[in-house]
């Protein structure tokens, strides 16, 4: 059972920054929330490792984050987002994972495609335009990805996902998340029906060759770890059905 999350807000006008953040400010936020900073310390070079920009200028962000009232910040230890910092990563997470949804259903573009479309995109759209989109999509729950699309409260659907090639043998998958910035690997996987709701049993781990076998359907492929890496799942609770989707071709 998924928990929620809902951030305490702080009001923004107490920040010292401008109403809408810069596109730098949103993708920092973003950075550290994709790297556990909601309950956790994330290091500046994890951020360099993450955003791949130079540790000098993340030392420079960080401290303007702490000025702004986006993070904690502790040199030395690393950065926490505040509630307020929390809310506005939510917000580009919501945004972009909306747009993605939009390009694929709305659209047509291919799965693998819309991660950079949304990337540019999620700066740009306006508070009316994505509670525009996010009405006409009927505020959905998931991406094309399977990743958790934040509410327009901010609460964010928390999850406790392994990584696919983690499990024992002889055990049957949900596949319910998978990473999506390899465009040649999300082809791949769509091709195998390694997808979001795909049901999955992993038959075999050969220790030597380091591959596995799983079977997807009626077939069985076998992929290496790093074939595999990317595809989070959970174990399938007796009696849930599949609920594989299509992945949405480019025309």
């Amino acid at each position: 059972m998924s928990d929620l999350f809902v951030p305490t807000l702080k009001p923004r006008e107490t920040t010292g920054m401008s109403e809408q953040p810069t596109r730098a400010v949103q993708d920092y936020l973003k950075a550290i929330h994709s790297l556990g900073g909601v309950d956790d310390m994330v290091s500046p070079m994890d951020l360099v490792a993450q955003l791949e920009v130079r540790a000098a200028s993340v030392t420079g962000m960080l401290k303007r984050l702490t000025e702004g009232g986006w993070i904690d910040y502790a040199p030395g230890k690393g950065a926490r987002l505040t509630a307020l910092g929390v809310a506005e990563a939510r917000r580009v997470i919501r945004r972009h994972r909306l747009m993605e949804l939009f390009l694929t259903q709305v659209l047509g573009l291919d799965w693998s495609e819309v991660d950079a479309e949304a990337e540019a995109l999620e700066h740009a759209i306006s508070p009316r335009l994505e509670q525009a989109i996010a009405d006409y999509l009927g505020e959905p729950r998931e991406d094309p990805h399977g990743h958790p699309i934040p509410t327009r409260d901010g609460d964010l659907a928390l999850r406790d996902l392994r990584p696919l090639h983690s499990f024992e043998p002889g055990q049957r998958l949900l596949i319910r998340e998978v990473q999506d910035d390899r465009p040649e690997r999300l082809r791949r996987w769509s091709d195998l029906g390694l997808m979001p709701g795909a049901t999955v049993t992993l038959l075999r781990r050969h220790v030597l060759d380091g591959t596995f076998e799983i079977r997807v359907g009626s077939r069985v492929v076998t992929l290496a770890a790093e074939g595999l890496n990317g595809l989070l799942a959970e174990p399938l609770a007796a009696g849930r059905p599949s609920r594989a989707r299509k992945a949405h071709k480019a025309p």
